[in-house]
Order: C-alpha cells, then sequence, then structure tokens
C-alpha cells in the first residue's frame, strides 16, 4: 500500500535489532526514545529463534524449520527451535504492550521479506528455496498469512497504534543480481526475473492495510522497484548511496515515498554533533533541486542498520542521537 498521505510518520526511529537479551530493558528504551515512532525491539543475542531469520520463520503458517549448523532448514513439524522463536516473540510483545498503554501513533514492527527469507532458509536436501520457484511461492504465501496473525495480534494489543510493516530484505539486491551462493559455495543461484521479484513483494506488501517499508543496509536498494511493489517508505544506509541512486530517490520523494535514512553509525563509534550526522542528506536535497521545506515530512531518521552489534550503552546513545538529528533537519532544512 503506497497511500500515505493520511498517515502520520514519527521524525525518527531504529531499524530493529538491539543489543542484550532483556525484552523489558529494549522496549523500556525504545518506547523511552521515540516516544512518536517505537519499534519492537529484536534482541538476536539471545540465540537461534531470537535472530531476525528465525523470529520471522516463527510466523509462518503450516511451514516449519528447525537450525543446522549451516543455518535454517525447512522441517516436517514444529520443534524446539521453533518453539523457542515464538516463545521470545510473545515475551517481546508482552513487554511493547506494557511500556505502550494507551500509545497512540504509529509503532513499527519488523518481519524478513520473502527474497531474503528465500535465500536464508535451506530445503530438505540443503540448498536454498531461492532455487526452487515452486518452494519460493509456497515461503511467500505462508509468510503473507503468517503476517496477517501477527499484525492482528498487534492491533489487538495496542489498539491506538498506526501499525508500519517493515519486511527486511538485506538479501534483495543480490536475489536480482544472481549473486546469492549455492551450498557448496562454488556457484550462484539464478537471478530471478524482476516481475516476479516484484510481484511477489506486491502480494506479500497486501496483506497489510497500512503502510509498508522496505529495509536494506545493503549497497544498491532497487528504490524503483520497490515503489513499483507498492511501499510506502524505502529504509537505507544513507552512507552506501551513490550517484546512481540519486535520481531514483529524487523520484521516490516526488512520489511521496518516505525515506528512512540510516544516518547514524549501528555499531560504536563516536558521534558527530546530531547536525553534522544530516548533513549529507540536506546536501542530497540541493543537488536534487528538492525544497528543503519538505525535508522533514519526507525524511525518518534512523541507525544505519539494527544495533545488535552494538554495546548496550552506544545503543542507547544511538537512538536518542536519531531523535536530535531529526529535529535539527526540521530546524534548519537548509
Amino acid at each position: 500500500m503506497s497511500e500515505t498521505t493520511d498517515f502520520t510518520w514519527g521524525p525518527a526511529t531504529g531499524v530493529g535489532s538491539m543489543p542484550g537479551g532483556d525484552a523489558r530493558e529494549a522496549a523500556k528504551t525504545v518506547t523511552g526514545t521515540f516516544e512518536d515512532f517505537p519499534y519492537l525491539a529484536e534482541l538476536p543475542a539471545r540465540g537461534p529463534g531470537a535472530d531476525m531469520i528465525g523470529r520471522t520463520i516463527g510466523l509462518l503458517v503450516e511451514m516449519y524449520a528447525h537450525v543446522e549448523p549451516s543455518g535454517w532448514r525447512i522441517s516436517d513439524r514444529p520443534g524446539r527451535d521453533t518453539r523457542r522463536a515464538h516463545s521470545w516473540l510473545g515475551e517481546d510483545l508482552d513487554a511493547l504492550e506494557e511500556f505502550t498503554q494507551g500509545y497512540e501513533g504509529p509503532l513499527k514492527v519488523q518481519a524478513v521479506g520473502p527474497w531474503t527469507l528465500a535465500a536464508a532458509l535451506e530445503l530438505r536436501g540443503g540448498e536454498a528455496a531461492l532455487g526452487d520457484p515452486g518452494a519460493c511461492r509456497d515461503l511467500a504465501a505462508s509468510l503473507a498469512e503468517g503476517l496477517r496473525g501477527h499484525l492482528a495480534e498487534l492491533r489487538k494489543r495496542i489498539p491506538g497504534a498506526g501499525i508500519v510493516l517493515q519486511l527486511d530484505e538485506p538479501s534483495l539486491t543480490s536475489v536480482l543480481r544472481g549473486q546469492v551462493r549455492t551450498a557448496s559455495g562454488y556457484r550462484t543461484y539464478r537471478a530471478v526475473d524482476r516481475q516476479l521479484v516484484e510481484g511477489t513483494l506486491r502480494d506479500v506488501i497486501g496483506v497489510h492495510d497500512g503502510p509498508v517499508v522496505v529495509h536494506s543496509c545493503a549497497p544498491d536498494v532497487p528504490f524503483a522497484l520497490l515503489r513499483r511493489a507498492g511501499v510506502a517508505g524505502v529504509s537505507f544506509d544513507f552512507g552506501l548511496l551513490t550517484e546512481r541512486d540519486e535520481e531514483p530517490i529524487g523520484e521516490a520523494v516526488e512520489a511521496g515515498t518516505k525515506l528512512f535514512a540510516g544516518v547514524v553509525p549501528s555499531t560504536d563509534e563516536a558521534l558527530s554533533d546530531p547536525g553534522g550526522s544530516v548533513m549529507g542528506v540536506r546536501t542530497l536535497w540541493r543537488r536534487l533541486g528538492l525544497n528543503p521545506g519538505t525535508l522533514a515530512e519526507s525524511v525518518v531518521v534512523t541507525p544505519s542498520c539494527g544495533l545488535a552489534g552494538a554495546s548496550p550503552a552506544y545503543a542507547r546513545a544511538a537512538l536518542a542521537h536519531c531523535v536530535r538529528a531529526a529535529r535539527s533537519l526540521a530546524d534548519n532544512p537548509e
């Protein structure tokens, strides 16, 4: 769904993952920092099932997987790993619900998108689902059904929230270019047709009647394809942009697509002043000839990627820095 005109977005939010394993602590930090755009934190340090792929596998309907040394592999029935994924997600939802009592406003929840999931999930023989068009279709359908239930659960728990669904697609560009390696590592899977990629994304996006954002912190995010698939926003690592990305970004902004600009480093390093963090965004706006007055309404400030690899103190500082950087953008767009 790309209609975002009547949706009020917060000025800054996080990408998804946080360090540590304490769901209440993470929910408290996120809701305390982003008073007008919190999100459901992910805590991969807890182990398999709390990782991005395992958590999303836990949402699938009538499809199960377990952990092998090489990664997640399709199973016949739900096992310990799936149960663990369900249990941790329940814990995270309980914590978020506790800290969002009476909340009204946008709230973001993340899941892995169909193509990154197909690149990561192994079929019984050990090859990725990506190499089997039928398996890709089944996986996308199961994911869509699972997301429908997950979003309904969130609406029930936090009825005042306007839910934003973020699909994490870090492997999307590799899928489009035929760069995902097979199990042996000696060859790659064939590039998937762009129209098939777009159509599958459109089907999954269609399960949500609110805005959907696609996140990738890989280079060469396919902005135009995502826009055609119906996303309301694109979340990306601002530091990876090249000149080639500028035209598609300008077109996206003019079409009303939100840019979730990852400008704050996602691992421990010295943070510049908040104005310095969004300097590149202002410069890009000038180069594209866009009206500076539209900056604050077009951009949501985020870290460059998830914060799972950061120290807890840095993660808190980075999130607070996003809020201040967004304020700087709104106050001084020029």
